[in-house]
């Protein structure tokens, strides 16, 4: 029979055979990103698991056999009330001034980015800039400087306005010293990527619709609760996930600060904690048990956002 104009026209060639294009591909082009992530990631989460339940001292590194003990090494921490808990209470309150002193001078950078001209903007982005490319080694070592007992600017400085008594003072020895120090440490590295990514979710919001609500009445704040940060409530909900669980795991700042002179016992967070237990007291089964522990709670932080991720693609 002829072809007629009433006739469906025939597919294109292209998208018939993108029709017939089995659908395992996708996963075998991933097959080999998949497989080296499950070595690197796997094995030593698997290695972690088994030796939380057996008993691992420096002896077993030397090829002695390890001894199964069952859920030992966990009932151990897990009764320490002045080791494990103490250190895991202090890393939880840090964690969260961390996290909220953070989001609050980020979002402040970011709403001054955008109020101001670009040459300002530009020097800012520069300054910004310079603070997140130091390394975190570099910094700490910078801050412990200035606080330094005999030779750092704060001290110095106390001692020229107020006399002697400021000279040779130790501010690291002091718990609530160490942790304001290190709280400006963290946060002074931290505040430049929370302040671009913000910066970057602000300047999506449509200008009509800022000028309509400047119109109306509304005061910076009320914008600022009513449609900046309902705007951009996705970037705030990674970027406070993702800053808990990095200030959660924070270790090379409270390690330095330790070394320059800190208080090892009542300044440990759970990172150098694991690693005082681990490779510093050679007890690896129990700072291994730690680290499962650990790895719950970083996975109870950041299941929320996961399910609410999965939710969003479903609907």
């Amino acid at each position: 029979m002829s072809t007629t104009l009433l006739d469906p026209p025939a597919p294109p060639r292209q998208e018939t055979r993108q029709r017939r294009r089995p659908s395992y591909v996708p996963w075998l082009l991933l097959s080999a990103t998949m497989v080296i992530l499950g070595v690197l990631t796997g094995y030593p989460l698997l290695r972690l698991v088994v030796m939380s339940f057996q008993e691992y001292e420096r002896a077993q590194l030397m090829g002695q056999p390890a001894e199964w003990v069952g859920f030992d090494n966990y009932a151990a921490i897990l009764t320490d009330v002045e080791g494990f808990w103490a250190v895991l209470a202090r890393s939880l309150v840090l964690m969260v001034v961390l996290v909220v002193v953070t989001m609050v001078i980020g979002m402040l950078v970011a709403l001054l980015m955008i109020r101001v001209g670009k040459g300002m903007r530009l020097l800012m982005s520069v300054g910004l800039l310079l603070a997140w490319a130091m390394p975190s080694l570099a910094a700490t070592t910078v801050w412990g400087w200035v606080f330094d007992t005999q030779y750092g600017v704060v001290n110095n400085l106390l001692t020229a306005i107020t006399g002697d008594r400021w000279f040779g003072y130790s501010w690291l020895i002091n718990p609530w010293a160490f942790f304001l120090i290190l709280t400006c440490i963290v946060v002074w590295g931290a505040v430049p990527f929370v302040a671009f990514t913000l910066y970057a979710g602000l300047t999506q919001i449509p200008e009509e619709v800022m000028e309509a609500a400047q119109l109306d009445g509304a005061s910076a704040f009320q914008r600022l609760r009513l449609i900046q940060v309902p705007y951009i409530r996705g970037i705030i909900t990674v970027l406070v996930v993702l800053s808990m669980i990095w200030d959660l795991k924070l270790f090379t700042q409270v390690f330095i600060l330790q070394d320059i002179g800190g208080n090892r016992e009542l300044t440990s967070t759970i990172g150098v904690y694991i690693y005082q237990v681990g490779m510093a007291q050679g007890h690896y089964g129990v700072a291994s048990a730690i680290g499962v522990v650990f790895l719950i709670i970083m996975l109870a932080i950041s299941f929320p956002y996961v399910r609410r991720t999965l939710r969003e693609e479903v609907q």
